[in-house]
């Protein structure tokens, strides 16, 4: 458009939900419940595997323009090796979510600035089963949506505060490599956090007893934060962003940081 790009795979979702026979049933507003915990659910019933990695293959692909059901899917994508019939009604679930919000698609506007800001977050625990915990983050260039992640970590942490430091490490990773591309431009990342504790350890340069089981190659933040390579700032947790890669929420907070990673309709 001649102000704006508009990114939407509404026909391909549309289809989708169509080759899956969702389309019969009532839509839903959120792709995960905030009560959902999710098992190998050992002794449910087995489902038809090809039917459920071509389910989850689909959606995978959607998530080119949907970041809003990545965290869903990719929780979902899991239990491809021996999926039960739980793990199949989460997966229609997001689909009937897709359902009702085929026609959503990602707004790039050309009004906006060359500041580039990340948003990181952690869901301590998430995993049930091993008690990994989730990552997850957004980096914005001006008000545009550039890239997104939500990962499980690779161990166990033992505490809210070390899992969310785990995160602002990884989200400062991905922040270096885009400002190498950009600092010809000036850009001057910022990094937005909800958990002061990750905060204050990456700013004190006494690094306390008890976070010494930290992996060291985590700390190398606070050099950045020392040589002013990024700033790290508090953000409240309702308004943070990077929530909707770690976990489900309820309907308005949902749909509240949807429309903030820029996702919309577009009537054209």
């Amino acid at each position: 458009m001649d102000d704006s790009i508009f990114i939407s795979q509404a026909n391909y979702a549309k289809n989708m939900v169509k080759k899956f026979g969702i389309e019969i049933f009532k839509a839903k507003r959120t792709p995960f419940a905030t009560h959902v915990k999710v098992t190998k659910d050992e002794d449910g019933k087995v489902v038809d595997v090809s039917l459920y990695r071509s389910m989850i293959g689909s959606l995978l692909y959607l998530t080119t323009s949907r970041p809003d059901i990545a965290h869903s899917i990719g929780v979902c994508a899991r239990y491809q090796t021996n999926p039960k019939e739980s793990h199949l009604n989460l997966v229609k679930g997001i689909l009937k979510y897709v359902q009702g919000t085929y026609n959503h698609g990602l707004l790039y506007t050309f009004d906006t600035n060359t500041s580039l800001v990340g948003y990181c977050d952690a869901n301590w625990a998430a995993n049930t089963e091993d008690r990994k915990s989730t990552s997850g983050g957004c980096f914005f260039l001006g008000n545009n949506l550039v890239s997104w992640f939500g990962k499980k970590q690779n161990y166990v942490s033992l505490s809210t505060a070390e899992t969310e430091y785990i995160a602002v490490g990884s989200s400062c990773t991905q922040l270096i490599w885009m400002k190498q591309m950009l600092e010809e431009y000036g850009v001057n990342p910022g990094v937005y956090y909800d958990n002061m504790s990750a905060i204050n350890i990456s700013k004190n340069p006494v690094q306390h007893s008890r976070m010494n089981h930290i992996d060291i190659r985590h700390h190398f933040i606070r050099d950045l934060v020392e040589e002013k390579v990024v700033k790290l700032e508090h953000v409240s947790t309702d308004k943070q962003v990077a929530n909707i890669f770690t976990k489900g929420l309820d309907v308005n907070q949902f749909e509240y940081l949807r429309t903030s990673l820029g996702l919309c309709v577009v009537n054209i």
